[in-house]
């Protein structure tokens, strides 16, 4: 199966039912896979063809799920790119994946164009609103879009190098993957998911595919600076389902107007990105006692990792839980060989969800996806490090490279050192992550400047501000006469943090 049979499935079984719901608009099935054929048509009338690439920058939106759809029923292969995203990190991307076509909004055009003068590859840009020809959509001879060993999508994630990486998904990992997860969660037509997660982040995006496999309802939000409007739309659309990460979960229970038992149509809640407190799986179960609790974990790699039976979470509240159905995870030595129970060692994926590989980067996809247990396979090394007890239940312990996981999103230390260094007067540059009770990590820039220059933490991250996303500016700045080194003279981003001064 394709990942565009979703949405072609449920448009056949429920033409009428609403798909999306997005502000005042209120999307079918029917015009949803409508405007994918029409787009479809579009794009392989422009010469996309078979495994052309389509970068998506856009909000949360119909049009987003239009566009995804629509470039893998004309055979190609999408990514979806947050609308945050600076100049050079678009260009970069386009470059990296060869994008054939852009597909944006007007607020966006002019930067995507920029962008799209240093990516020889790119052949054309679309900007919504989409207008359709009065062919566009109808049935043609066109040739079958594909198999399902096909690239479905390219997700880009922050590297350690600090260029991001694209996860490379066929159209058998997001089956493998949305198959799963729609089974432990029971997920039913009659969902209606609120996701107030960008579609740019795998955790967001899937919203989309799963509801559409299923034939639920997505209440998409733009994002989530509006707590109150969550609220409010948990009530009036009676949401059965709500994806959280722990930033959202953190807001949510410092609002004083939700009290115990407001919204008993809320079916489950999941959570993903990091673990949250046990504090707050125990306080969200006051205020949504009808409701189960899924605590997660997943990595953009292959989409889900664990998940926690709902039934499980006071007698294993630090624990992320077992393998998703259909997979394997278990811990590693160094070796490569399982360890005992209570061992801390490297987290194994074993299943049909893992990438295929780092577009462009063998290096990269070596070091991630290694022999499995059987000659014929590979399997993904995680870079985490975990343990089990005694029943097989798995708890995370940290991370063996050093990248930030803020919002929900993962932040590459380098990425932000290399901004850091653009300021004049910056010597010296680390970046570290800190536990904050809001974002799960915060980031934290520590400086070292030249003789003779002085900055504030102000300057600093109002540089920031001007050339990262939102979610990759430093909250804290610290600034010292010089930074610790290893034995080789690079700055030892570890030491850096055994040391850092106390937070204010």
């Amino acid at each position: 199966m394709r990942v565009e049979g979703f949405l072609h499935g449920s448009a056949a079984r429920f033409p009428d039912k609403t798909a999306i719901v997005c502000g005042e608009r209120r999307i079918a099935y029917r015009e949803l896979a409508a405007g994918a054929r029409g787009l479809a048509a579009q794009l392989r009338r422009r010469g996309v063809a078979r495994g052309d690439r389509v970068v998506i920058l856009l909000e949360n939106s119909p049009e987003t799920v239009i566009a995804l759809f629509g470039a893998l029923e004309a055979g190609a292969v999408f990514s979806v790119v947050n609308p945050g995203t600076k100049l050079d990190k678009l260009a970069y991307i386009l470059n990296n994946c060869g994008a054939r076509a852009v597909i944006t909004e007007p607020r966006l055009a002019a930067m995507a164009a920029e962008a799209a003068k240093s990516a020889p590859s790119v052949a054309f840009t679309l900007v919504t609103p989409f207008a359709f020809a009065a062919e566009d959509g109808q049935q043609d001879d066109a040739p079958p879009a594909g198999i399902d060993l096909d690239l479905a999508m390219i997700v880009y994630t922050s590297g350690s190098t600090g260029f991001p990486k694209g996860v490379m998904m066929t159209h058998q990992n997001v089956v493998a993957a949305a198959s799963s997860i729609t089974s432990y969660l029971e997920s039913a037509p009659e969902d209606v998911v609120l996701s107030v997660l960008p579609l740019a982040f795998d955790y967001g995006l899937y919203q989309a595919l799963m509801c559409a496999k299923v034939g639920a309802t997505l209440v998409l939000e733009k994002s989530f600076t509006y707590p109150a409007v969550l609220l409010e739309k948990l009530k009036s659309e009676r949401i059965t389902g709500l994806p959280l990460v722990p930033t959202i979960a953190a807001v949510l229970l410092q609002m004083k107007d939700l009290v115990p038992g407001a919204f008993p149509a809320l079916r489950y809640i999941t959570n993903t990105a990091a673990a949250l407190p046990p504090a707050h799986i125990a306080r969200l179960q006051e205020l949504f006692p009808a409701t189960r609790i899924f605590s997660m974990y997943g990595l953009t790699e292959c989409k889900r990792c664990t998940y926690l039976p709902p039934e499980q979470l006071a007698a294993r509240p630090g624990s992320v839980g077992i393998a998703i159905p259909g997979t394997e995870a278990y811990v590693v030595d160094d070796a490569g060989r399982r360890v005992a129970a209570g061992v801390v060692g490297e987290l194994v994926i074993r299943g049909a969800h893992v990438m295929k590989g780092y577009w462009g980067d063998p290096q990269a996809t070596e070091h991630a996806l290694k022999p499995g247990p059987f000659p014929w396979e590979k399997v993904l090394h995680t870079g985490d490090l975990f343990k089990a007890d005694e029943e097989g239940f798995l708890y995370f312990v940290g991370r063996k490279d050093d990248i930030i996981k803020s919002r929900g999103e993962k932040v590459a230390p380098k990425e932000v050192e290399n901004v850091l260094y653009e300021l004049r007067g910056v010597r010296e540059a680390a970046v570290i992550g800190v536990p904050d009770p809001l974002l799960g990590m915060a980031v934290k820039a520590v400086l070292a400047l030249e003789p003779g220059f002085s900055l504030t933490a102000r300057e600093v991250i109002r540089h920031c501000q001007q050339r990262l996303e939102e979610f990759m500016v430093p909250k804290h700045v610290e600034f010292r006469d010089a930074l610790p080194k290893s034995h080789n003279g690079k700055i030892s981003r570890s030491q850096v943090a055994m040391t850092q001064a106390a937070l204010p």
